[in-house]
């Protein structure tokens, strides 16, 4: 802000001057005029400065190249309420985090082994400078005009203490920051390399032309993140995001990675990082009343850790938690009292490289090498928990009254000591990435610069020349890994997937259980070692996350209005339908020949259902017909036995054997509907009912016909008598039947019948039945048959009131009344009825009908002549009624 003042004081200033010139030279007349106005305009700056707040939280080391370093050395800062009525007081930070400290050793010691390599920068000496950012905006502000001022006054735009040739800044850890710094540094083409910055933002090489880093971008990440919640088949997840660049771009990307994929979101909570509780108790309440019991976090642990104190303090046990690689392999949050809560976390972390010696160099620390470091000190204060005699800090978070004093003989190589290797690497190698670009600038051979053939003095450069050797650097460390960046600035993409085991110390350690590689070259970016996984309270099966309890095979999965997708209820799949896998969205039809078990979780064989002889139904029908076959034959067998008597000479004879006859084929046509419906079968059956059936129906006409014409006869001179004989009752009988035979012969020519598999009609088997081919021909045939009928009731019932005992008009009347009773039923109950019931139906009607005419045209004969002999006489038949 400091430095817009003065840009926008200078830029009015200079315009003032160069107006009052061009005025002087045209009008010198008002030169006098013009001189005074501007002194006026003058007089006020004589008092005017910049205000130069005091710096503190620093370290330096001078050198002939210095490069620059902010890290977030303490994770917290001290929250006053401005009133506004007085000096808001100066900023305080505390409590000083132990892994963050480790990475300024790593930057100290990296230089310090550049400083002794006499192959790299020879004869040059690196100096550094270090700023605390205390994971604040404005110490990352005031860091970074700190160091481009030189390091004593932050005035912008000026450095007033020659200590060295400035040429970068390595930082810092959190996005946000580091953007901020990056406009500043980009303004001036200053070169910086990030530790541990991931925000996908600051790949855009536009707006941040001077930007590197040895961390990947969180692309990889969220895409890993993804990948891994995926892997579990986690389908429910909440997140929790700090309101910084890193959180929020972090949590859109693997947000909208998530779900893609067709993962819900349960929850999304933001870490307010401007309020002292991070609006803990807030989160916790969201968290408790999730169903969710996965939570991805994306914040740094500074953010995270007041989240994790209210959650052990609430006692929140059952989550499984995702950690970014911000806080995955943190020491801070590995402590006893949040083992319950962050046991089976899993987490991104860096790739850790190893660089020899560091350790070596951790365990020399000791204040009295370094009285002026007071880091130093409050490190050593805070990881053995004692007071150094007369050093006096901000604040520590110590109480003075029980902190015992430090007597220098506390040793860091005996102490339980972790060194986060993932981070401290990535400063190494950013110290490493500036010294082989000097070097190679160093090395520049005149007349093959890349500057117009020119070379830059390493002891004069400018930064955009710096930057143009950072952009080509490509190195090798100790352990082999090879170090360069891309066209925007970001380096391959490798993680350890790490999971929060108890030791065997117990505390919680970070045990490396997979590795994500972007750059893999056999396809197999992410691969885990899943037996190896201890997840909370030290279960070894995969805790579910979902919004709904799964659909078991058999149902598939419905929405529920107004919830995500995630959130379902499972409804059974519809008939004939199935789904044979756990969640399925959609149910699946079966083949044709296949039906769904009672699960209806798998197809099984679809039983071919048809009128068979071995099964119930068709055995009682088979007997009933070859019975019922017996019955007119017997009639038969006492009509030829008894043909001399009057009854029997009476009711014409021959007709009356031949009706008897077709009666019994009508009752063993039936059988031709039992059985496995072959394509012959098929053929004959409806054909052989429709033709003994129009046999019988013309037998009963022409008896009827017969018995009327008899009567009439009996005028002299009737012309009716030559129609009472035989021949035209045969006659008859022979027009009938021809008719019905070639309505047969046409169906069977036209639309024959044929077998057919219906998998439609019936659920859960296929019926098999005889096809009519078609129905017309049917239902005309059996329409003819019932015309017969109609045709042999109205002259029976016009012939009924002739004398009794000549005739048996009555009993035809009654014979058809029933016939046709039976086969107007048969329409409606074969047009209700499915597969091998249909035919049942039809055999049922052919039986009944046929017994309809034996009970109603041949019983009361039968009755007489063995119940009633002395009713068959000629005498008692003459008699008129």
């Amino acid at each position: 802000m400091a430095y817009r003042v003065e840009m926008f004081f200078s830029y009015n200033l200079m315009t003032g001057l160069f107006s009052t010139m061009r005025v002087l030279f045209s009008k010198s007349w008002v030169f006098y005029v013009v001189l005074m106005d501007v002194l006026d305009c003058l007089e006020p700056m004589r008092g005017c400065h910049l205000p130069v707040a005091p710096i503190n939280g620093h370290v330096k080391q001078p050198g002939d190249l210095v490069i620059g370093g902010t890290f977030p050395i303490h994770v917290d800062r001290s929250y006053t309420e401005n009133t506004f009525t007085s000096k808001p007081e100066d900023f305080k930070c505390k409590l000083l985090d132990i892994d963050n400290y480790q990475k300024m050793p790593a930057m100290i010691y990296a230089i310090e082994e550049i400083n002794k390599d006499p192959d790299l920068l020879p004869n040059i000496t690196l100096g550094y400078q270090i700023f605390d950012t205390c994971t604040v905006l404005r110490r990352a502000v005031e860091g970074t005009l700190w160091m481009l001022s030189g390091g004593k006054e932050s005035i912008p735009n000026y450095q007033c203490e020659q200590t060295g040739i400035f040429a970068g800044i390595v930082g810092d850890a959190a996005s946000t920051r580091s953007i901020l710094m990056a406009h500043i540094l980009g303004l001036y083409r200053y070169p910086q390399i990030s530790y541990l910055s991931t925000s996908p933002t600051l790949s855009n090489r536009k707006i941040f032309p001077s930007f590197f880093r040895t961390i990947p971008s969180d692309v990889f990440q969220s895409q890993g993140l993804a990948n891994l919640i995926l892997y579990f088949g986690w389908s429910w997840v909440g997140f929790l995001a700090s309101d910084t660049d890193y959180g929020q771009l972090s949590l859109q990307a693997v947000k909208q990675e998530l779900i893609n994929a067709g993962v819900c979101v349960a929850f999304i909570e933001t870490i307010m990082t401007g309020q002292a509780d991070r609006n803990a108790p807030h989160i916790v309440k969201v968290i408790k009343g999730s169903t969710a019991k996965v939570v991805a976090v994306l914040a740094s642990k500074p953010d995270f850790l007041p989240v994790v104190e209210e959650l052990a303090r609430q006692n929140v046990t059952d989550r499984i938690w995702i950690a970014s690689e911000a806080w995955s392999t943190s020491n801070i949050l590995s402590k006893e009292k949040y083992q319950h809560v962050l046991m089976g976390t899993l987490g991104f972390a860096v790739h850790g490289g190893q660089f020899p010696g560091f350790m070596e160099y951790i365990y020399s620390l000791h204040p009295s090498k370094a009285p002026n470091n007071y880091f130093i000190i409050e490190f050593w204060e805070e990881f053995f928990s004692c007071k150094w005699t007369n050093h006096l800090i901000l604040d520590d978070g110590i109480s003075n009254k029980t902190a015992r004093d430090c007597t220098g003989e506390e040793n860091l190589r005996k102490s339980m000591l972790k060194v986060e290797f993932g981070i401290t690497f990535n400063v190494y190698t950013a110290v490493y990435a500036f010294a082989w670009a000097l070097d190679s600038l160093l090395h520049c051979q005149p007349g093959k610069g890349p500057f117009h053939n020119e070379c830059a003095d390493i002891l004069s450069f400018d930064p955009w020349q710096l930057l143009h050797y950072i952009k080509r650097t490509r190195f090798q460390t100790k352990d082999k890994t090879n170090i360069f960046f891309d066209d925007n600035g970001d380096p391959p993409a490798l993680y350890d997937i790490v999971n929060w085991q108890m030791s065997s110390t117990g505390s919680l350690e970070q045990v490396i259980v997979g590795r994500y590689d972007s750059s893999s070259t056999d396809g197999n970016i992410m691969s885990l070692n899943h037996a190896g996984i201890v997840w909370v309270n030290n279960k070894t099966m995969v805790p579910p996350s979902k919004c709904s309890s799964s659909c078991s095979p058999g149902f598939m999965k419905a929405t529920i209005h107004e919830k995500p997708i995630c959130c379902f209820q499972c409804v059974p799949c519809p008939q004939g339908q199935i789904s044979n896998e756990t969640d399925a969205v959609n149910c699946l039809p079966c083949p044709w020949d296949m039906w769904p078990n009672v699960q209806q979780g798998a197809c099984l064989p679809r039983p071919i259902e048809f009128l068979s002889y071995s099964e119930a139904l068709g055995i009682i029908l088979v007997t009933i017909a070859i019975f019922s076959s017996v019955v007119p034959l017997g009639i038969l067998g006492l009509f030829i036995y008894y043909r001399t008597t009057p009854i029997v000479r009476a009711n014409n004879w021959s007709l009356s054997c031949l009706l008897l006859i077709s009666l019994c084929l009508c009752f063993l046509c039936s059988l031709a509907f039992i059985g496995y419906p072959q394509l012959d079968k098929c053929l004959l059956r409806q054909v052989t009912f429709g033709l003994a059936f129009a046999l019988c129906i013309s037998c009963v006409l022409a008896k009827t016909i017969t018995v009327v014409i008899a009567f009439k006869a009996t005028k002299p001179g009737s012309q009716l008598r030559k129609f009472t004989g035989v021949r035209g009752s045969y006659s008859l009988i022979v027009l009938c039947l021809l008719i019905q035979v070639s309505i047969c012969v046409t169906w069977l020519s036209s639309s024959p019948p044929f077998p057919e598999f219906d998998p439609n009609s019936q659920s859960g088997v296929i019926i098999l039945s005889c096809n009519e081919g078609s129905p017309t021909a049917f239902w005309f045939m059996l329409g003819y048959l019932g015309l017969l009928a109609t045709i042999s009731f109205i002259v029976a019932f016009l012939a009924r009131r002739l004398p009794d005992s000549f005739n048996e008009a009555k009993y035809i009347t009654f014979s058809m009344l029933a016939f046709l009773s039976v086969w107007i039923s048969y329409i409606p109950a074969s047009l209700s009825s499915r597969g091998k019931y249909t035919v049942a139906t039809e055999i049922f009607a052919i039986l009944s009908s046929t017994w309809a005419l034996v009970v109603c045209i041949f019983l009361p004969k039968c009755f007489i002549i063995l119940f009633r002999p002395d009713m068959n006489s000629k005498g008692l038949l003459m008699k008129k009624n």
